[in-house]
């Protein structure tokens, strides 16, 4: 059903939909010897409110990895590929997914008018991703979208460490879209860069490779709690949010 996915993360402790991404954009494993049903597990135990599966070939992806993932979860899914027909919207229906990835750089403006308008008809959850304001422009019926601003590079196929300033500096115009759910995606590495992403404001966050890394997952999301709760606030005036928008340092 159509929000499923979007009231996961809205009503999350932790807002951090986790992903499950073969490999990094390098083309080095994240999985290790780790096997997909020992990940879901872990990130099921971690109180993950939604996961991710990127089945893009960038990154090592499959439609096997999709459905090894959908039968052992619960969970609301979002699927991550370039998706760009809207064949491949009625594949990820009948797949079961919640959610799905449409990249805002790659498709024209009447396209991505027609691919939310199918995701939604569909009962699939647009997660609109984007990378600076002309994109975030775009984006049609808004508030039934997720928006996702990449704090990577397509142009680059995802190389490099990623900028979360994008996602700052996009904030203000992803919240003035109307969307009940704007997300920072990609290059989120440490805890308590995380942790200062939701307190500028975003409403979730998507981690893949930081999380997939991590020595230990629980000890990444203790220190992420702990900073969360501990991070001195300052109310920002005159910002999008100044009606309680917290901004803090760390």
């Amino acid at each position: 059903m159509t929000g499923r996915f979007t009231e996961a993360l809205l009503g999350a402790r932790r807002p951090v939909i986790m992903e499950l991404k073969r490999q990094d954009a390098e083309g080095r494993s994240l999985f290790g010897d780790r096997s997909v049903a020992r990940i879901v597990t872990e990130y099921q135990d971690a109180g993950a409110p939604c996961l991710s599966v990127v089945t893009g070939r960038w990154f090592g992806g499959t439609r096997e990895l999709l459905r090894e993932v959908m039968a052992r979860t619960h969970l609301p899914v979002l699927l991550k590929d370039f998706i760009i027909r809207r064949s491949q919207l009625e594949e990820a229906h009948r797949a079961g997914v919640s959610a799905v990835l449409l990249t805002a750089s790659v498709l024209p403006r009447s396209t991505l008018d027609t691919l939310v308008d199918h995701s939604l008809r569909l009962g699939l959850t647009p997660f609109v991703e984007v990378a600076s304001e002309a994109e975030i422009g775009r984006v049609p019926r808004a508030g039934e979208c997720l928006i996702a601003v990449n704090n990577k590079d397509i142009a680059t196929r995802e190389h490099g460490a990623g900028d979360t300033g994008r996602s700052v500096s996009l904030l203000p115009a992803v919240v003035g879209t109307g969307t009940r759910c704007a997300v920072s995606a990609g290059g989120i590495h440490r805890p308590d860069d995380a942790a200062r992403l939701l307190r500028e404001g975003f409403s979730g966050l998507l981690i893949g490779t930081g999380l997939l890394r991590a020595d230990s997952l629980p000890e990444w999301l203790d220190v992420f709690d702990r900073c969360r709760e501990t991070a001195p606030s300052v109310r920002r005036p005159g910002g999008p949010h100044d009606h309680g928008h917290l901004e803090g340092t760390i």
